[in-house]
């Protein structure tokens, strides 16, 4: 059975001129970073439009939500800012319902 979440993040990242695919590149390598954070129980690299990304990921409660904003991706996207994309808008949201994976 799947853990249940509550909390989220929405993480909208627009790409510099050019660099789209190395936005899509460090969206692949997120993924192995958050395989090791046992409270990110759901992430999803994201493509809005052409040069529009963004992640969205779950979280079991508030504490892997902070967790997961003192982490290793939180670092990565604070070193690319300026280099692949422009300041990232990060929204911290309440889950109202999901469909768990089964």
């Amino acid at each position: 059975m799947s853990t249940q979440v509550s909390k989220a993040l929405l993480v909208r990242l627009e790409a510099l001129p050019g660099r789209e695919e190395d936005v899509r590149a460090f969206l692949n390598q997120g993924l192995s970073i958050v395989e090791g954070e046992p409270k990110t129980v759901r992430w999803f690299g994201i493509q809005f439009g052409p040069s529009s990304f963004g992640i969205f990921d779950a979280f079991p409660d508030d504490d892997g939500r902070q967790a997961h904003l003192s982490g290793e991706v939180a670092k990565a996207l604070g070193e690319n800012t300026g280099e692949l994309f422009e300041e990232p808008t990060i929204e911290q949201l309440d889950v109202v319902a999901e469909k768990q994976p089964t």
